[in-house]
Parts: C-alpha cells; structure tokens; sequence
C-alpha cells in the first residue's frame, strides 16, 4: 500500500510539474509577442514620421529626388513586411536609406537651419532609439523562451505541446555589422 501512495504522490508532482513548465513556457510566449507589439508600435511611429520628413525636404532637395524615391520605396516595402525576418530585413534597408537622407539634408544650410526639418530628425533619432531598446527587450525574452524550450526537462513539455523556437531579430545588412573606424589622432 505504501509503494501505491508513492507512485500515485510521485505520478502527482510530474503533472504538477508539466503543468508549471506548460504555462511558464505559455507566460514566455506571450511576452514575447508583447515585445514584438512593444516593436511593431514604434515601427508604425517612424514609417508615420518619415513622409513628413520628406515633404518638409521635398522643396529644398530638388537634385536628391532619387534619395527621397528610396526612403518612401523603403518605407512601404517596410511596411507591408510580414514576419520578424522579413521585417528585420526590410527595416535595415529603410534605415540606410535614412541615414543617407540625413547626410544629404547637412549639405542643405537651409535645411539645417529649418526647425520643422530639425524637429523631425529629433523625433526620428528618438523613435529609432526607442526601436533598438525594444528590438534588445524582445530578444532577450525571445532567448529566454528559446532556452526554456530547449532545456531538460522542459524540452520535453515543449515538445508535447509544440511549442516553436521565437526568431531573433539580426543585423542582416553587413556594412552594419562592421565596427566604425574611429581616429583619434591629431594629424592633420
């Protein structure tokens, strides 16, 4: 009778278990679709920035017509981005066509001198601080979901209930990947 109470206490702690791994792996899960929401929120803020931006330039860039093309092309394909991958992909590209857009509006004076241009920037340095923040938050909570999806003995309750890995967001253009050549020295 004793071996019958053991088994059955033994038998009851496994499903207790199961059931804490199932919904901590549940819990994972959903962060991690907040930490995409949390992303794809500042996402939509900037793709809502970047045609106010190149209507304020639109006038004074009159021979950088190709470079405004490209960020609104960049843009949209952003925009229509399905997936995490795709998105990552698509969102590098719009931001080099950003970054050579602000390049080109430091050779304009009046550019620079107008506070509307000034502001946007402002705004877009901020938004695409806030992306890179909440980019950094979902993979580490996407990691931590991975991780608990691939250990033992969760692997096994990941397993049985199908639990798919999160995917990462990475760096795919490799000029980004690059570190900056910085010189310090004084010769001129």
């Amino acid at each position: 009778m004793l071996v019958f109470y053991l088994v059955a206490i033994l038998i009851l702690l496994v499903i207790i278990w199961v059931i804490a791994k199932y919904n901590s792996l549940i819990s994972l899960r959903n962060q991690v679709k907040n930490g995409w929401k949390q992303i794809d929120v500042q996402l939509k803020r900037r793709h809502d920035l970047i045609p106010n931006l190149v209507q304020a330039v639109k006038g004074e860039m009159q021979f950088e017509q190709d470079t405004l093309q490209k960020v609104i092309e960049a843009r949209n394909s952003a925009i229509s981005a399905k997936g995490i991958a795709e998105s990552a992909g698509k969102e590098d590209i719009l931001s080099g066509a950003l970054n050579k857009l602000f390049a080109l509006v430091e050779n304009y004076p009046n550019l620079k001198a107008s506070e509307n241009v000034k502001q946007l920037q402002e705004e877009l340095t901020s938004t695409e601080n806030k992306i890179s923040f909440a980019r950094q938050f979902y993979n580490d909570i996407a990691t931590r979901f991975n991780i608990s999806q691939q250990v033992f003995p969760g692997n096994i309750v990941a397993s049985l209930f199908n639990f798919t890995a999160a995917e990462l967001f990475e760096i795919s253009v490799e000029a980004e990947k690059a570190a900056p050549v910085v010189d310090l020295s004084l010769k001129k």
